[in-house]
C-alpha cells in the first residue's frame, strides 16, 4: 500500500513540475536599440496565450516550461526564441530585425487563406502601401505598367484603356477590390479610372489561371487591391498633387478608432486637361477630363472573434470627348462582410456586395443627361474555414457564391436589358505535409442561366521548400463564359458594319502550367518561373457574310507561354535596386480571326536610396520601363479578315524619377519628374504613350494627427 502511495505521489509531482507555469518578461527592440510597440508575443502552437508590447517595448505573459516564444510586428521579421527551465521567471530580450524584401507581409489572393508571402504556396507579386507611396501613381493602371513587366495599358476605339497582361486581355483578367468583383465594362475592359491609389493596403498579383477560386475571367490572373482600415485612435490625411497639362489631385482621408469601431473615409478629384500630340498618329488629341470618388469603410467589432465590415462609395467620371458631347460614367457600391472566426479552428463568412456601374451621355447644346447604359451586380457569398491540428497545419475551405447580373446597353436591340443569374461552389485542401512539402488542390464548379451553361475549373499545386530556396509547380484550370454582351449584341457600328451577338458561343477555357524557383533572403530576393497557357475557344468577332456584319465566334485553340523573372535586394543603409525581365510568345494558328499585339520582351528596373532620421527622411526612386518592338498584321478590311497589313509597333523606354521627402511630423514632400529623357513617339500608334516629352509634378501631403503626436 506504501509503494502506491508512493509512486501516486511522484507521478503527480512529475505531472506538476511538467506542468509549472513561468512568468517571462523581457523588451523587445529594433536593430538601433529603440523600444517597437505592438509586437505580439505568443506560445508556439498556442496563439490563444498572447500578450503585446507597450510603449517602452516591454511585455510580460506566462507560458508553459519547455516553450517557444514567438515574436512579430509588421514590418519587421518574425522571431522565436525557447524559454529554457526555471523555478520562477525567466528575461527574454528580442532584437528584431526590419523584414526590407516583404517576406512577412500575410497575403490571400492565391489561396483565400492568409499565408506569409514567403509560404505562399501560389508565387504572387505584392505591391506594397510604401511602393506606391515611391512610384507617386496615378491609378493602378499607372502603378502596375511602373512595377511589373509584361502589362502594357494601352488605347482602343475613343481612347478608351484596354488591358494586355501576358497576352490576355481585360477580360481574361480578374480585377477584384478586397476580394469583389468589379461591375461594368467597355471595350471589354473595366473602369480602370475607378482603382485609385488611396487607402490601399497592397496589390496582390497572381499570373495564370484561377477560376478553381474566383471563376469566370480569371483565365490569365487575378489582380486584387486590398484596402485598409484606420490603424490609429484618429487620423486625418489632406493631398494635392499638380502636375504638367494642368493636372491635379486633391484628395483626403478621416479614420478613428474607438471602442470596438474602426471607420475610414475617403475622397479623392482628380482632373487633367485635353491637349494634342507633338507628332501625327492614329490619334492626335488627348481627352481630358475629371473624376471623384467617395468611400466609407466602417468596421465593427461585437466580440472576440465576430466582426462586420460595411462599405459604400460613389465615383463619377466625365471625358471631354467632343465639343458638344461629354462621356460620363458613373458608379455605386456598397456591401456588409461578416466574420466569425468561432474557435481558432473554425472560421465562417457570409457577405453582401452590390455594384452599379453606368454609361451616359451629357448633350451640351440642351443639357441633357442620357443614360444608355448600366450593369447591376449583386453577390451573396458564403465561405467556411476548417484548420486542422496541429496549428492548422492542413486547412479545408468549402465556399459558393450567388450572383444576379443585370445588363441594359446601347448595344443591344431597342436599348433593351438582359438578366443573368450564376451560381457556384468550390473547394480547396491545403496541406504541410512536413515543414518542406506542401499540397494544394481545388475544384469549383459554375452555372449559368442564360445558356445552361456549367463549368468545372481545378487546381492542384506543390510547393516545396529547403533553406532559402521555394521550388513551386501547378496546373490550373481557368475559364471566361461569354457575357451578356457577346451572346445578344446587336450594335450599329457607326453605320459602317452591324455587330452581332451570338447565344451559341461556348466558354473560353484555360490549361496553365507553370514552374517556378525562388530564393528569399533578409536582403536579396531572386525568382525565376516558367510559364505555358493552352487557351481554346477564346471569343472574337469575324465578318458572317449571310448576317452581313460582324458575328462573335469560338476561335481554334492558341498557345501563351514565356518566362518571369526578378531579382531585388534592399540593404540595411537603405540601398534597393530591382530587376523585372518578362518573355512572351503568343502563338495563334495562321487564318484565325486574332492578331497578337503582345510585346515579346519586357522589362521594369528601379534604383532608390532612402534614410530617415529623427525629423527628417528621403528616398530618391529611379524607375523605368524598357518594352521592345513587337512586328504584328492588323486588319485592313471590316468585312474580309484575311485582308491585313504588316506594321511594327516600335519598342520604348520610359523613365520616371521621384523624390520623395518626409519634412516634419507628417509632412510629406513629393517631386516627380517623368519621361526623364523626353521620349516623343514618331507616330502615335494605340500601343504608344500618350507623352509630348518630359513633365514634371509636386505632390504634397500632410498627416495631421502626426503633428499633435509626442516623440
Amino acid at each position: 500500500m506504501k509503494k502506491i502511495v508512493l509512486t501516486i505521489v511522484l507521478i503527480l509531482s512529475v505531472i506538476q513540475s511538467y506542468g509549472q507555469v513561468l512568468k517571462v518578461s523581457g523588451r523587445v527592440a529594433d536593430s538601433e536599440g529603440g523600444p517597437l510597440e505592438g509586437v505580439t508575443v505568443y506560445v508556439k502552437g498556442d496563439k490563444t496565450s498572447y500578450t503585446v508590447t507597450a510603449s517602452d517595448g516591454k511585455y510580460e505573459i506566462d507560458v508553459p516550461e519547455h516553450s517557444v516564444l514567438v515574436f512579430k510586428l509588421l514590418g519587421f521579421l518574425s522571431c522565436e526564441k525557447a524559454v529554457e527551465e526555471c523555478r520562477d521567471c525567466r528575461h527574454v530580450d528580442i532584437v528584431m530585425e526590419e523584414d526590407l524584401m516583404n517576406l512577412e507581409t500575410v497575403v490571400v489572393t492565391g489561396t483565400r487563406t492568409p499565408k506569409l508571402l514567403k509560404d505562399s504556396p501560389i508565387l504572387t507579386r505584392v505591391i506594397t502601401s510604401a511602393d506606391i507611396k515611391r512610384v507617386d501613381a496615378l491609378d493602378v493602371g499607372d502603378l502596375l505598367e511602373a512595377e511589373l513587366p509584361g502589362i502594357e495599358f494601352s488605347y482602343a476605339m475613343d481612347q478608351q484603356v484596354t488591358l494586355n497582361m501576358q497576352g490576355f486581355g481585360g477580360n481574361s483578367v480578374l480585377f477584384l477590390v478586397d476580394g469583389e468583383r468589379i461591375a461594368g465594362e467597355t471595350l471589354d475592359n473595366i473602369d480602370y479610372s475607378r482603382l485609385n491609389l488611396d487607402n490601399v493596403k497592397r496589390v496582390e498579383i497572381i499570373k495564370g489561371a484561377a477560376s478553381s477560386l474566383y471563376g469566370s475571367n480569371a483565365v490569365g490572373g487575378v489582380v486584387n487591391i486590398i484596402t485598409s482600415g484606420a490603424t490609429e485612435p484618429w487620423s486625418v490625411n489632406v493631398n494635392g498633387r499638380y502636375g504638367a497639362h494642368n493636372e491635379q489631385r486633391y484628395g483626403g482621408s478621416v479614420g478613428f478608432m474607438a471602442g470596438k469601431f474602426n471607420s475610414m473615409t475617403n475622397v479623392q478629384y482628380t482632373s487633367i486637361d485635353s491637349y494634342s500630340m507633338k507628332n501625327e498618329g492614329d490619334y492626335n488629341t488627348f481627352y481630358g477630363g475629371y473624376n471623384y470618388s467617395v468611400k466609407e469603410r466602417l468596421q465593427y467589432e461585437v466580440m472576440e472573434g465576430l466582426k462586420f465590415t460595411a462599405r459604400a462609395g460613389y465615383f463619377f467620371r466625365e471625358r471631354d470627348i467632343q465639343a458638344d458631347t461629354r462621356d460620363r460614367y458613373r458608379d455605386f457600391s456598397g456591401g456588409l462582410k461578416g466574420e466569425y472566426d468561432i474557435d481558432g479552428k473554425n472560421r465562417v463568412e457570409l457577405s453582401y456586395s452590390y455594384d452599379q456601374y453606368d454609361k451616359s451621355d451629357y448633350l451640351l447644346f440642351n443639357d441633357a443627361d442620357v443614360r444608355d447604359y448600366s450593369n447591376v451586380q449583386h453577390v451573396l457569398r458564403g465561405i467556411y474555414t476548417y484548420s486542422f491540428e496541429p496549428e492548422g497545419r492542413h486547412t479545408m475551405i468549402v465556399g459558393g457564391d450567388y450572383m444576379r447580373d443585370y445588363l441594359m446597353s446601347y448595344q443591344f436591340e431597342g436599348n433593351g436589358y438582359y438578366v443573368q443569374h450564376t451560381a457556384d461552389v468550390f473547394t480547396q485542401i491545403e496541406c504541410n505535409l512536413d515543414e518542406r512539402w506542401h499540397l494544394t488542390g481545388g475544384l469549383r464548379f459554375d452555372y449559368f442561366s442564360q445558356k445552361k451553361l456549367s463549368h468545372f475549373s481545378p487546381k492542384l499545386s506543390l510547393m516545396y521548400k529547403v533553406g532559402g530556396w521555394s521550388f513551386r509547380g501547378s496546373y490550373s484550370g481557368g475559364f471566361r463564359a461569354p457575357t451578356l454582351k457577346e451572346m445578344y449584341m446587336s450594335f450599329d457600328m457607326a453605320s459602317i458594319f452591324m455587330i452581332y451577338g451570338n447565344p451559341d458561343l461556348e466558354p473560353e477555357s484555360s490549361e496553365n502550367l507553370s514552374l517556378s524557383a525562388e530564393y528569399a533572403w533578409k536582403y536579396l530576393n531572386v525568382s525565376l518561373s516558367g510559364f505555358y497557357n493552352w487557351v481554346d475557344g477564346r471569343i472574337t468577332t469575324v465578318w458572317n457574310e449571310e448576317l452581313g456584319g460582324m458575328q462573335y465566334i469560338n476561335m481554334s485553340p492558341m498557345q501563351v507561354r514565356g518566362i518571369d523573372f526578378s531579382l531585388s535586394a534592399r540593404l540595411p543603409f537603405g540601398l534597393g535596386a530591382r530587376l523585372s525581365y518578362t518573355y512572351t510568345d503568343e502563338a495563334i494558328r495562321p487564318g484565325e480571326p486574332l492578331l497578337s499585339q503582345t510585346r515579346p520582351h519586357s522589362a521594369t528596373v528601379k534604383v532608390e536610396y532612402g534614410n530617415s532620421w529623427k525629423n527628417y527622411g528621403f528616398n530618391i526612386a529611379l524607375s523605368g520601363r524598357l518594352l521592345s518592338a513587337v512586328t504584328t498584321d492588323v486588319y485592313t478590311s471590316a468585312t474580309n479578315y484575311e485582308d491585313t497589313e504588316t506594321v511594327t509597333y516600335p519598342g520604348y523606354t520610359i523613365w520616371k524619377l521621384v523624390f520623395s521627402q518626409d519634412i516634419w511630423k507628417g509632412i510629406n514632400l513629393n517631386v516627380i519628374i517623368d519621361n526623364l529623357f523626353n521620349y516623343v513617339p514618331d507616330y502615335y500608334y494605340s500601343s504608344s504613350p500618350a507623352t509630348t516629352g518630359i513633365t514634371a509634378a509636386v505632390g504634397l501631403s500632410l498627416d495631421v494627427e502626426k503633428f499633435f503626436r509626442k516623440y
